[in-house]
């Protein structure tokens, strides 16, 4: 089959490897765990069991910087860490340092960056993004090709549409001052982000807020209020029967 497996990982019972896989040096695969072709697993990875991984993925690969880089690294990265009954897509890439909850899919093509969490039963769709220093709630959903900034948080049920697409530096890569004031959305509990809509540097999108497609979002929106345009404003209310069950 022509794989490797590093003698010192730790293989499940029940697991399968396709052919030309790469297995480092201390992983740990649990029980079932299914591995396609070409599946490169850098060292000190952890997939709990049940877990999918299809062709060509690429699990816990260790940061590479440009040399004009503004992230820093600042020690090694912890390695990766996969939930129970995850299903990672063909060609997918999650970075080291980073912390998958458990049922989670992330889809084929999409990348989830180093120092990131993400809660049980997230989706992150198809070629989606997810960038560093992301945090996201239990339950949300990345559509298709979405774009999460680094810095940015994502409450629990938060719906985020095909295409959407997040900021952080409101100086887009100009003067020393904007290290300090760099920062990405809030989206808090529940709320919807329709498609190719917009969320500029540090705004706040309330819980349960529902941002219609294509809109620009330029300052907070209220909570459980439907904002839309460029700049968005609020239209009306949340209907009621669209609304969450309250916890």
């Amino acid at each position: 089959m022509l794989n490797f497996i590093d003698p010192t990982a730790v293989i499940g019972e029940g697991c399968r490897v396709g052919h030309f896989s790469v297995i480092a040096a201390e992983v740990v695969l649990g029980r079932r765990v299914v591995v396609g072709n070409g599946v490169t697993i850098h060292p000190g990875t952890k997939i709990g069991d049940d877990c999918l991984i299809a062709d060509n993925a690429v699990l816990g690969k260790p940061l590479t910087l440009a040399k004009t880089s503004t992230v820093k690294l600042e020690g090694e990265l912890p390695p990766l860490r996969i939930g129970r009954e995850c299903t990672i897509g063909a060609g997918a890439v999650i970075y080291a340092g980073t912390v998958l909850g458990e049922g989670c899919l992330v889809g084929d093509l999409a990348s989830v960056r180093e120092r990131c969490v993400l809660g049980d039963y997230v989706v992150v769709g198809r070629g989606a993004a997810v960038e560093n220093m992301v945090s996201i709630g239990s339950y949300s959903k990345l559509q298709t090709g979405a774009y999460i900034t680094a810095f940015s948080l994502l409450e629990e049920r938060v719906f985020i549409g095909p295409m959407a697409k997040t900021y952080n530096d409101n100086f887009m890569g100009r003067t020393e001052r904007r290290f300090k004031l760099i920062k990405g959305p809030t989206i808090r509990r529940g709320a919807r982000v329709g498609g190719s809509a917009v969320l500029l540097p540090g705004v706040t999108v309330g819980e349960e807020s529902f941002v219609a497609a294509a809109s620009v979002v330029t300052k907070d929106t209220p909570p459980g209020m439907l904002v839309k345009g460029c700049p968005a404003r609020v239209e009306r209310p949340v209907p009621e029967e669209e609304l969450l069950p309250k916890e």
